[in-house]
């Protein structure tokens, strides 16, 4: 026994080395050599590793990472809006139809219920200038437009209970939902464009160092992205229309009987449609029929938050959303109303209220005024897809500003409409119970299927112009959040005034949006000349957080264990981001008054660099891109 366990302990020695373990001499340094030859091997790169190929590799993926993002939060709003619209539609012409509320709810009131409603969806936006950005503050943009989506799964699954403190409390939750998605969506979009340039530029020093890129940088990419959400987004229109088109349209009676006692049509008209029969409907839809079709739309609809939760990625780094929130609710609620000290938005307002009033117009006026009054309730699907279509297939049109000037697109698109809006003002289509007498009057299905691809063609270009030209002019600031709020928000204001004017002569409302069209288009046409003149702008900028940082949390009160040398660490840092602050202001001022005969130049020598008092520590919360205001009034 004694001999086995001697050849095991003896099989275990290392060959060569002493009895001992001990090892001296020339041998230790060997051996000790040979171990740090093999750790270092082991710890060491890869021999075959190439850093630059798996650099690029890296940012190859970042890159399709963005592209996945923008792709994912267009599909979710077109699928949001999607279930959107076309549960609406439906649900307004159920609810039209007299038969139909008597028989399934009796005295509850429907009619009322619908216009509580859509007071609800077209009023609450108007206060949504308040609270968009202390929302986006909060949450943060990906948050945002997920809780937005989720907003419109409720009232989508409001209506499996059609009550009135069901369907209205949904429905000013879905009007104080609008603004912010809109807002989160667009600043969303813009963001992908910055990052994307950040990746596929990613060895460039100023990329690098993160210093400010150069003018124009991030516009091909905002152009093309914006595009691209516009081409997918548009396709709601279509999606939309399922509902009506592959069920509701079975159940729908003959024109000749909704429209028995419709006298004019188009220019001629008075409100919407005039004389319309209470009852559009020959056949009540089974109530286990319209479940389904319910339960479908849910569906989509929870499919479109899945989609903002798991494939859109964040648009900022968790610390630059903590700065957010770092710099007090009081700036936040200030920021939109600071934008509008810049000359540059307050003069596209006037195309934002267009904007707005041009979409409304086209379901309200031409499909419903023109359309529906001279071919019937049975060829609205059809009308509706050629126009969102029409919208989606144009939006290409916008990658032309890759080559053109910005202003073709948004000009182009606005005399389109101008033409389109001089026809419907000379054009006043028969009822169809009148052409089915006149059996040679010919069909104006095809004329309006021709002006509805138009003005699709006209809202394509104004929406991805408009879009594109506010991350243009704004290319340099991370946040457009503030940007788009008051973008939306202006187009908000201008749909509840197209629900007002509802009832007024159709020439009216054709002459409201002329004027509003025309002002627009001056108003724009000054804007470039400004800036064509460099006249200065002033922009105001998120301030800087004044904050300890220990991981993710915001220390503001003081610390007791402070030694005095991180006290005096801090007071410095402080200071030279003042420096920094100041210089970079005096950078831009210097860049906005190039060409102004050095008037720019003797505003910065007005303001020396020095000790700052709390009234130049005000000032600082604002980025001067240009002049000062009394400046520029002195001009």
């Amino acid at each position: 026994m004694a001999d086995a366990e001697d050849n095991i302990y003896r099989e275990a020695e290392v060959p060569g080395a002493p009895a001992n373990g001990n090892v001296e001499g020339p041998a230790a340094h060997e051996v000790g050599g040979n171990i740090q030859e093999q750790v270092e091997e082991f710890l060491g790169p890869h021999p075959d590793y190439d850093e630059e190929e798996e650099e690029r590799k890296y940012y190859r993926r970042k890159r399709l990472g963005v592209v996945k993002n923008v792709v994912g939060a267009s599909v979710a709003g077109m699928i949001v809006y999607s279930v959107y619209l076309g549960l609406l539609q439906m649900q307004l012409i159920l609810h039209y139809d007299e038969t139909y509320r008597e028989v399934k709810y009796g005295t509850l009131g429907l009619e009322d219920i619908d216009n509580k409603m859509l007071m609800g969806i077209n009023v609450t936006p108007i206060i949504g200038l308040l609270y968009t950005p202390v929302l986006i503050r909060f949450l943060g943009t990906k948050w945002m437009m997920f809780l937005a989506s989720g907003i419109y799964a409720l009232f989508v699954s409001t209506n499996y209970w059609e009550r009135y403190y069901t369907l209205v409390p949904s429905a000013v939750a879905i009007g104080a939902a609008i603004v912010p998605l809109w807002a989160s969506l667009g600043n969303y979009i813009t963001r992908m464009a910055q990052q994307y340039y950040e990746y596929t530029n990613y060895k460039e020093a100023h990329v690098q160092e993160q210093k400010k890129p150069p003018k124009g940088a991030f516009s091909p990419y905002i152009v093309i992205f914006q595009s691209v959400f516009y081409i997918i987004f548009h396709l709601c229109f279509v999606f939309a229309e399922f509902p009506m088109a592959f069920f509701l349209n079975t159940h729908l009676n003959e024109p000749r009987h909704i429209l028995y006692n419709v006298k004019t049509c188009g220019a001629n008209g008075h409100g919407i449609i005039p004389g319309l029969n209470k009852t559009v409907l020959h056949s009540l839809p089974r109530s286990l029929m319209l479940i389904e079709v319910e339960s479908v739309l849910m569906g989509a609809v929870f499919m479109a938050m899945i989609i903002f939760l798991a494939l859109c990625g964040a648009a900022y780094r968790p610390t630059e959303e903590i700065d957010l929130r770092s710099i007090g609710w009081g700036n936040i609620f200030q920021l939109p109303f600071k934008h509008l000290r810049d000359y540059r938005l307050r003069l596209l307002i006037p195309f934002f209220f267009y904007s707005g009033f041009e979409v409304f117009f086209a379901i309200n006026g031409i499909i419903l005024s023109y359309g529906v009054c001279s071919v019937g309730l049975k060829k609205v699907w059809l009308l509706v897809m050629v126009y969102g279509l029409s919208s989606s297939a144009c939006s290409a049109l916008a990658l032309c500003l890759l080559r053109l000037p910005r202003h073709l697109t948004l000009l182009g698109g606005a005399v389109l409409h101008l033409g389109v809006m001089v026809g419907l003002m000379c054009w006043s289509p028969q009822p169809l119970n009148d052409s089915i007498k006149q059996t040679e009057e010919s069909d104006p299905l095809a004329v309006l299927l021709v002006l509805m691809a138009l003005w699709g063609l006209g809202t394509a270009l104004n929406k991805t112009s408009l879009s594109i030209l506010l991350g243009m002019l704004y290319e340099d600031k991370e946040r457009l959040d503030f940007v788009f709020t008051i973008y939306h928000w202006c187009q908000a204001i201008a749909i509840f005034i197209v629900y007002l004017w509802s009832n007024l002569p159709m020439r009216a409302k054709l002459a409201i949006l002329l004027i509003t069209l025309l002002v627009a288009m001056f108003c724009y046409w000054r804007m470039e000349r400004q800036l064509a003149k460099k006249v200065p702008f002033r922009l105001p900028r998120i301030p800087r957080p004044r904050h300890k940082v220990k991981g993710y949390r915001y220390l503001e009160e003081e610390n007791s264990d402070e030694s005095d040398l991180d006290q005096s660490g801090d007071e410095e840092q402080q200071h030279d981001d003042e420096e920094e602050d100041r210089d970079t202001e005096e950078e831009e001022v210097r860049e906005a008054g190039a060409g102004t005969d050095g008037d720019a130049a003797s505003l910065v020598s007005q303001h020396p660099p020095g000790p700052r008092g709390r009234h130049r520590r005000r000032d600082d919360t604002y980025e001067q891109a240009g002049a000062r205001e009394e400046y520029a009034q002195g001009m």
